[in-house]
C-alpha cells in the first residue's frame, strides 16, 4: 500500500480505496495523535451529501470512540464550516468526509487541527504510520457521540462579520452543486437581502457535482442570462470553492475574483504587504491587473496547501487558485466558497458597475500548451541544461513583461509540458512548438515528436 494522504486528505472510490476499515483506522489514529494532550479527544465530524457519507461517519466515530474520544456530529456542512466550528468549540480536531469536486463514487477524509488548519505533512505521516504499520494505540472506555444542535450558526455568524452591509437589490443565481452548501447558502444570502434563484439544491446522494456546480458552469451561465440576474455564484461539492458568472453569462474565474478582491483590499488598505499569493497556473493577466492596482503576486506550486503555507510563512492574507479556491486568512483558515461569495457580492453592491464590467477589469491572456516527449528519467534535466534555460530566457525576454513561459514535467507520463502565455495566439503556438522541439532535441525524444497543441 502506498501513501494514504494526498494533497487534500485521504481520497478514493468508496469501498475500494476508501473502506470502512480504513475510516475506522483514521478515526482511531487521528484522535490518538491530534488529541494526545487531551484527557478525552474532542473531534468534530462533518460531511457533504454523498450517499457513502453516513457509513463513513459511523466508522470514523467508532474509531474515535475506541480511544475514549468525544465525537460531535454536525451533519452536512461546507468544509470551511468544520474549520470554524472546530475553533469555536475548542475541539482537538475537525474531520470532513468529502471528495470535494469529484463524482459521488469517490469520497475522502481530511483533518483540521485545533486551529482549523489542514495538517502538516509530519502529522499526516504520523497518523499514516500508525495505520500502515498496525501500531497499537491506547484504547479507552467512556467515549461519547452527540449531534450538535444548529451547528451552522457558528459558521454563518462568523463569516457574516466579513461584510458590513446587505445585498438588497441584487439578484443572484446560486448553484450549490447538490452538495454541502445546499441547505444553508440560499437562506443565508436571502437573509442578507439578496434575491436568490437556486439550482443544484436537491441532493440524492449520487448527483453531487453531476453537470452542475463550479466544475460545470454551463447551466448557471444559461440561467443567469434567462433570469437577467446581476451575477451567478457556483460552489463545488464541499463549498470550499466559488466561481462566478457575470450578467452576460461570462465566467469570472478564481483569478478574476482574486483580482477584484485583492484590488479592493488594497484600496481599503487591508491587503497585507500589498501581495496576493497565487499558483504558477494563474494567468499572467492577473499579475498585470494586480500590478496596475499597486499589488504584486507571489507564486507557489499548484495546490491550496502550498498557497496556505506561503501565506503563513510570509504573513499574507489573500491567496488562491484559478479554480476558485480562495483563502482569506483574516476570516478563515481554509478555502471558503460562501465567504468568497460574500466578499464578491459586497464588492458588486458597493462598486456601482455591473458584474461584466468588473470581470473585464482583468484580461485573460491566451495560454498555449505543447507536450515535449522526453524519457521519464530525463524529465527534470531541462533545469540543468544551459541551452534550454537560455532559450526559455530568450522567449520570456521577447514578451517584455507581457507574457511568460512555464515548464512543468508530467507527474505520470514521459512528457515535459511547455506552456506559454501572451497576447497573440498564433505567435504563442509557434513559439511553444519551437521550444518543445528544442527540449526534445536537447534531451532526446521518447516517441513521436511534439504533442498536440492545447488552448488552456
Amino acid at each position: 500500500m502506498g501513501r494514504l494522504f494526498g494533497t487534500d486528505g485521504v481520497r478514493g472510490i468508496y469501498e475500494k480505496e476508501l473502506t470502512l476499515e480504513l475510516a475506522y483506522g483514521l478515526g482511531q489514529a487521528g484522535a490518538s495523535v491530534l488529541g494526545r494532550n487531551a484527557h478525552r479527544p474532542k473531534i468534530v465530524i462533518g460531511m457533504d451529501t454523498r450517499e457513502s457519507g453516513a457509513q463513513l461517519e459511523q466508522a470514523l466515530a467508532n474509531g474515535i470512540l475506541s480511544v475514549g474520544g468525544e465525537v460531535l456530529l454536525v451533519g452536512v456542512l461546507p468544509t470551511p464550516a468544520i474549520a470554524v466550528i472546530t475553533r469555536e468549540l475548542q475541539a482537538d480536531a475537525g474531520v470532513v468526509i468529502s471528495a470535494s469536486h469529484n463524482p459521488y463514487e469517490f469520497n475522502g477524509i481530511k483533518f483540521f487541527n485545533n486551529q482549523g488548519f489542514k495538517l502538516p505533512d509530519a502529522v499526516e505521516n504520523e497518523i499514516e504510520k500508525i495505520i500502515l504499520e498496525s501500531q497499537p494505540v491506547p484504547l479507552k472506555d467512556g467515549g461519547s457521540i452527540r449531534h450538535l444542535e444548529q451547528p451552522e450558526s457558528f459558521y454563518l455568524n462568523h463569516i457574516k462579520k466579513a461584510v458590513q452591509g446587505d445585498f438588497t437589490g441584487l439578484k443572484v443565481v446560486m448553484d450549490c452543486a447538490h452538495g454541502a452548501s445546499y441547505a444553508i447558502a440560499p437562506a443565508f444570502f436571502r437573509s442578507l437581502g439578496a434575491e436568490v434563484v437556486v439550482i443544484g439544491d436537491n441532493p440524492d446522494g449520487k448527483n453531487i457535482n453531476a453537470g452542475c456546480g463550479s466544475t460545470h458552469l454551463q447551466p448557471l451561465q444559461r440561467r443567469v442570462v434567462t433570469e437577467k440576474a446581476d451575477i451567478g455564484i457556483a460552489f463545488d461539492g464541499d463549498a470550499d470553492r466559488c466561481l462566478a458568472v457575470d450578467c452576460a453569462g461570462n465566467i469570472i474565474d478564481g483569478d478574476k475574483i482574486m483580482n477584484l478582491i485583492g484590488s479592493r483590499m488594497k484600496a481599503c488598505n487591508t491587503l497585507k504587504k500589498n501581495t496576493v499569493v497565487v499558483t504558477v497556473m494563474s494567468n499572467i493577466g492577473l499579475d498585470i491587473a494586480l500590478k496596475e492596482a499597486g499589488c504584486q503576486t507571489i507564486k507557489t506550486d499548484v495546490g491550496d496547501r502550498y498557497v496556505l503555507e506561503a501565506m503563513i510563512a510570509g504573513d499574507y492574507n489573500l491567496g488562491g487558485e484559478q479554480s476558485g479556491h480562495l483563502i482569506l486568512l483574516d476570516h478563515n483558515t481554509t478555502g471558503d466558497g460562501m465567504l468568497t461569495a460574500l466578499m464578491l457580492l459586497e464588492l458588486l453592491k458597493l462598486d456601482g458597475r455591473d458584474s461584466k464590467s468588473l470581470g473585464d477589469l482583468m484580461t485573460v491572456y491566451p495560454q498555449i500548451l505543447v507536450n515535449a516527449r522526453v524519457e521519464n528519467g530525463r524529465k527534470q534535466d531541462y533545469l540543468k541544461d544551459d541551452q534550454i534555460q537560455k532559450k526559455i530566457q530568450e522567449v520570456e525576454a521577447h514578451f517584455q513583461g507581457q507574457g511568460r513561459v512555464l515548464i512543468r514535467p508530467s507527474g505520470t507520463e514521459p512528457l515535459v509540458r511547455v506552456m506559454i502565455e501572451g497576447k497573440d495566439q498564433n505567435e504563442l503556438t509557434n513559439m511553444a512548438k519551437e521550444l518543445a522541439l528544442f527540449i526534445e532535441d536537447r534531451l532526446g525524444s521518447s516517441g513521436p515528436s511534439v504533442g498536440q497543441v492545447v488552448m488552456v
